[in-house]
């Protein structure tokens, strides 16, 4: 068995690379080595940023050699008086056979002829030579680029490739590099490495490249630096500010990991904390320290007590020049936050006020007007909504005054640098000028959820601003007729519904969006009036995109695609998943735990069985109660007594208003699974489409009722068995 080893060599990799590509490549090798009947026992890719990696173990020195079987033509025209004709003898030889080694089977279309060749297996040296170049131009990515004069596409010049099979060097040209790539056993080490290094076999690559300084197991570096990070954080007393996505950036950024600490100046204490570690993240990917023992304030105006001040860095450097490294990074943080500082001193000067008439002249898009006037139109939903919700006089004075207010830090000097900072500065600027902190921190929250794995707004003012500002955004784009389509959303409009939605489910409001939609879709007619849009156009496709929202995030949520289907599909009327989202996610999740405990399957063969004859009834959809549409007198067996008395229980549970009644209704149809199972199957079973047509009604009336009362809970039709 042998050992092959693929490296490419490029100048340094995006950081977002390696993370897309390796999964890619590691697919790739693993269909490729199936097509071609070599199968290893491992394979691994890893990656720095001047190389991806394919390593291979347990490789065969060749493909097995294989019989391989070919349908020819019928034997009416391969043999004449048993003698091969023409078409026998070109088979035969297209096939690598002899005539006599032909065979004739009976096949439904009469006899045919077939032949069975041995195909010798290709060395693997050969088979790897032919793929190789398949695999790199396979790879996909952002913005791929071309140099020199060669055609060849990828995402930094390759400047050279390694190709081993143990000792044995694969014959692989990249054509279309130029100059043009060839396959050796020379590698390049650290950048600041002065030598390569010559790969003897495969299985010395690791070894050879910690000789040149660089770490090439991915893993390996990425557990090196959450070690060091924390380790260093534990002697300081404090907590690393490192996300996953930086985390996972400084692992696709160095070769050989060198923690680095640095000092921050005491002036720049001064300034908030989201604006140091903004600044330190996400424009120089170094690591703030937080102070452990304390609860992070979001409306702290400084980041003296919040922060320490001290920074780590995760260099790509030697250790003999840490020093320099080090005050080179000092250098250029002080720089960036005497910038920072300078825009926080120019918004101060200013106030608010000014700024929200600055909104003024920003165009917000095209056909939708300025900032402020989508000011004017959030505000306008968020008095909607807390109208709408169940709020105290004092949260809804907090909602009404934050909504006015939470645009007003976009055209200021620090969010225009910094622009991960809008919301949050806007929410210091108003605590500073001595606005009440309910309104300040429900200007701050407004932006939550900034995506999938970002915090929902906590209080309940930020909540209603934040869900006026993703129902304005909706309601404006969805008005200019921009709708996603596929993985084009640049609005971000899904991630605005998502958010919209799971702010109702978190803070466990009810709320009617169907007709608030409706409501805000006349607004909008009125407010953007060349958009010339129909408001019960607007207001429909609102609604049926935010349907599907329920059904993503309900599935996100690990429930069983047919039963989301059954609270919030296309068969669910539009406005039961509208007028309260919160109650088809509590009936989705308890059909989910009704699965899990084995209650489910009774109640849903026997209410399925009961909607599929219901639709021969008369009957409206809309029908719960049993009076006046059952005559008694026509029964005939008592298993018709023993529906009905079903449904009177099931008939006042089903009226309810409350929430407790879903349980209340599933405990009850599978109490009476057993007595509407022997309405069809047991001894008193009856014959439903009877002749006698006054019979044959009333029992459709009863499933029909039934099919009514159990559609409360759900569409039982689109559960599987």
């Amino acid at each position: 068995m042998a050992t092959f080893l693929l490296e490419i060599g490029t100048e340094e990799l995006p950081a977002d690379f390696a993370r897309l590509a390796l999964p890619q490549l590691e697919t790739l090798a693993r269909q490729s080595l199936a097509e071609e009947c070599l199968s290893p026992i491992s394979l691994v890719v890893t990656s720095t940023p001047r190389r991806l990696v394919l390593l291979v173990e347990g490789l065969p020195p060749q493909q097995a050699d294989r019989s391989e079987e070919h349908k020819g033509p019928p034997a009416a025209l391969a043999f004449r008086d048993g003698v091969p004709t023409p078409a026998a003898l070109g088979f035969a030889r297209r096939c690598g056979v002899e005539p006599d080694q032909l065979e004739v089977r009976e096949t439904a279309k009469g006899p045919v002829v077939y032949a069975r060749s041995l195909v010798r297996g290709r060395s693997t040296s050969d088979v790897l030579a032919e793929r190789i170049p398949t695999w790199l131009g396979a790879l996909q990515g952002r913005r791929f680029m071309r140099w020199g004069d060669g055609d060849h596409r990828f995402s930094r010049p390759v400047r050279w490739l390694v190709a081993l099979l143990d000792q044995e060097v694969i014959p692989v040209a990249l054509d279309g590099t130029d100059p043009v790539i060839q396959a050796g056993r020379v590698t390049r080490g650290h950048r600041l490495h002065p030598d390569d290094g010559l790969i003897a076999a495969a299985s010395d690559h690791q070894q050879v490249l910690r000789d040149l300084g660089v770490v090439v197991d991915r893993q390996e570096r990425a557990r090196a630096i959450r070690s060091a990070v924390d380790r260093r954080a534990g002697e300081l007393q404090a907590r690393p500010d490192l996300p996953e996505e930086l985390y996972e950036e400084l692992v696709d950024l160095v070769e050989s990991p060198l923690l680095i600490e640095g000092a921050i100046e005491q002036r720049f204490l001064a300034l908030p904390p989201e604006v140091l570690a903004t600044v330190m993240r996400s424009h120089q990917r170094y690591i703030p320290l937080e102070r452990s023992g304390q609860a992070p304030d979001p409306l702290a105006l400084q980041a003296e007590g919040v922060l320490l001040p001290i920074f780590l860095c995760v260099s790509n450097g030697r250790k003999e020049a840490l020093e320099t490294v080090r005050r080179g990074n000092e250098r250029v943080l002080k720089a960036r936050l005497a910038d920072a500082e300078f825009f926080l001193g120019v918004d101060r000067a200013g106030s608010s006020q000014d700024r929200l008439k600055q909104l003024d002249r920003v165009q917000f898009a095209e056909g939708l007007g300025s900032l402020g006037e989508r000011s004017l139109r959030l505000s306008w939903l968020a008095e909607c909504l807390i109208r709408a919700l169940p709020l105290d006089a004092e949260t809804a004075t907090a909602a009404s005054r934050a909504a006015l207010l939470c645009k007003h830090d976009l055209v200021s000097q620090m969010v225009g640098e910094f622009p991960e900072l809008q919301g949050v500065m806007g929410a210091k600027y108003l605590l500073a000028e001595g606005e009440d902190r309910t309104v300040a921190l429900a200007v701050g929250e407004h932006y939550r959820p900034r995506g999938a794995t970002d915090a929902l707004p906590e209080s309940a003012a930020g909540s209603v601003v934040a869900m006026a500002d993703r129902l304005e955004l909706l309601l404006s784009i969805f008005g200019k007729g921009e709708r996603p389509s596929g993985s084009s959303d640049p609005y971000a409009l899904r991630r605005a519904g998502n958010g919209l939605l799971q702010i109702l489910w978190h803070q466990n409001w009810t709320l009617d969006l169907e007709t608030l939609l409706a409501t805000s879709a006349a607004h909008w007619q009125q407010s953007l009036p060349d958009l010339g849009l129909d408001p019960q156009v607007l207001a429909g496709d609102l609604g049926e995109f935010l349907r599907q929202r329920v059904i993503s995030l309900l599935e996100d949520e690990a429930i069983p695609a047919d039963l989301v289907q059954a609270v919030a599909g296309d068969s669910v009327p539009l406005s039961r998943v509208l007028q309260d989202p919160e109650d088809a996610r509590q009936r989705a999740c308890l059909l989910l735990t009704l699965r899990q405990q084995d209650q489910l399957a009774a109640v849903q063969a026997v209410v399925t069985r009961a909607t599929r004859l219901a639709t021969h009834a008369d009957l409206e959809q809309g029908t719960l109660s049993p009076i006046g549409l059952i005559d008694e007198g026509l029964f005939t067996s008592s298993s018709e007594a023993g529906m009905l008395a079903v449904i009177n229980t099931l008939e006042p549970i089903s009226q309810r208003q409350d929430k407790t009644r879903y349980n209340d209704l599933a405990q009850a149809l599978a109490a009476g699974a057993p007595a509407l199972s022997a309405f069809f199957d047991g001894d008193q079973s009856v014959m439903v489409m009877c002749d006698d047509l006054k019979v044959r009604r009333n029992r459709l009336n009863l499933l029909a009722l039934l099919r009514n009362q159990a559609s409360v809970l759900a569409d039982f039709s689109r559960i599987q068995a």
